[in-house]
């Protein structure tokens, strides 16, 4: 008997499976997961989310189940195990002003690995649970990271977090690092302690679509940790959603954050890198005596459909020990294309937007999800006598989401560094490569 030709998507799939086999060792987890959530995938997912799990954002599970193994439905708990990974390549390209300011170096990097572990308590109150644990390539150092119990209290219209977790400020800052449109947060957020130890109350009101956040936190427990760069500080956080609708595909955010603190040893320092984690600290206050600081940031983001719009700007006020009270100011404007149709997903309750779900992943033979990105960010850490530098940056890039849990991105900058009474131009040439569980 005759064999019969193979179809072409049989090929499709075969060929992909093949090529599986060498992707970086990443897709050898992916490949298999997807191509059995290819039913799945034919539905439309949701836009809008309620989830309100511990760890917010971090405890975001993708809409397709790559694999089984790594969830457990036990007596006590349920137990799901996840992983990231982020690997950064960067190149430069300098004028002869930035080489006087600054020395670059091109670089490959492990940016980020992280484990982590969530779940749920079974208990008649919903009780969920995070753990996480994560080796910064910034500071090539393992550290804790989201880590702590969530109770929910609907008598308060929110839930409790107590334990290690992201302050609240910026929405943009709440979101877990890998889901935002860029690689790397705008250079003004650095000023915010990525992790903080305390308690922080969430509350969202239906109705009114409003999100309210408040935390209190202290470094009792984590003096020694980079990142405690306060003895304590208090955070707050309101966001409204005045559209906010499943069947437009239509979200529209409004927010405000402020945050007050003490700052550690009497000192601060502000300082960020140029959106590249490779490159040196281009703009840099150095240390200043400082009782503490307060800090203002607004919020406003527009989606519709495939079309995605942003902007937050941020005021950081030093309370300095001489008698001034200089003020550092940033923020960026970003604007983003899914052109392959889909359209980002935003969690009402947490007040942020959540990763992209390509329709059909490239293991279904389909295109993923491709997003083309512009973003224009700015930070000004010069005021009175202190001259940390005036730094901009423009960057075009392109996402392509192949499945729900990888990701690559080519990335172009432009930038120039007004420091040192030279305004230095610097190209940046970024390629990243993204896995999750």
């Amino acid at each position: 008997m005759n064999a019969q030709p193979m179809t072409h998507s049989r090929l499709c799939h075969i060929a992909w499976r093949l090529m599986a086999l060498g992707f970086a060792g990443l897709a050898l987890i992916v490949a298999p997961g997807s191509a059995r959530a290819q039913n799945q995938s034919e539905t439309t997912p949701a836009t809008l989310d309620s989830t309100v799990e511990a760890g917010e954002a971090d405890a975001e599970v993708p809409r397709r189940r790559l694999v089984k193994w790594n969830e457990y439905d036990g007596p006590v708990t349920t137990v799901r195990l996840g992983f990231g990974f982020l690997g950064d390549f960067a190149t430069y390209s300098q004028n002869e002003e930035s080489k006087q300011q600054i020395a670059m170096y091109p670089g490959v990097d492990l940016r980020d690995f992280r484990l982590l572990l969530n779940g749920r308590f079974k208990t008649d109150r919903s009780i969920t649970w995070t753990l996480g644990y994560m080796y910064d390539g910034a500071d090539d150092s393992w550290r804790f990271r989201k880590t702590g119990i969530q109770v929910d209290v609907p008598e308060l219209s929110g839930r409790f977090f107590i334990g290690r977790d992201k302050e609240g400020y910026s929405m943009v800052k709440v979101m877990v690092g890998y889901h935002p449109w860029a690689i790397e947060r705008t250079p003004i957020l650095d000023f915010v302690p990525i992790l903080a130890d305390g308690v922080k109350w969430m509350g969202y009101f239906p109705r009114q679509r409003l999100h309210v956040s408040l935390g209190w936190f202290a470094d009792a427990l984590s003096e020694d940790e980079k990142f405690a760069t306060y003895d304590h500080q208090i955070v707050s956080r309101v966001a409204w959603t005045p559209i906010l609708s499943e069947a437009e595909r239509k979200v529209l955010h409004l927010g405000l954050s402020g945050r007050t603190g003490e700052a550690d040893n009497d000192v601060l320092r502000l300082r960020s890198r140029p959106e590249s984690n490779q490159a040196p600290y281009f703009v840099d206050t150095d240390k200043i005596p400082a009782s503490g600081a307060s800090a203002t940031g607004i919020e406003a983001y527009y989606r519709a459909g495939p079309w995605f719009y942003g902007t937050e700007y941020h005021w950081q006020a030093v309370d300095a020990l001489n008698g001034t009270n200089p003020t550092f100011h940033g923020g960026n404007v970003v604007a983003a294309w899914l052109i392959t149709g889909e359209t980002r997903g935003y969690n009402a309750p947490g007040a942020f937007f959540n990763a992209i779900s390509p329709a059909k992943t490239v293991f279904e033979c389909g295109p993923g999800a491709w997003e083309a990105v512009l973003n224009v960010s700015y930070i000004d850490l010069d005021s009175g006598s202190i001259r940390g530098g005036k730094f901009w940056r423009v960057t075009p890039m392109v996402n392509w989401f192949l499945s729900d849990n990888l990701r690559l991105a080519a990335v172009y900058g432009y930038g120039v560094l007004d420091r040192f009474s030279l305004q230095g131009a610097t190209q940046f040439f970024q390629f990243r490569i993204q896995a999750s569980l």
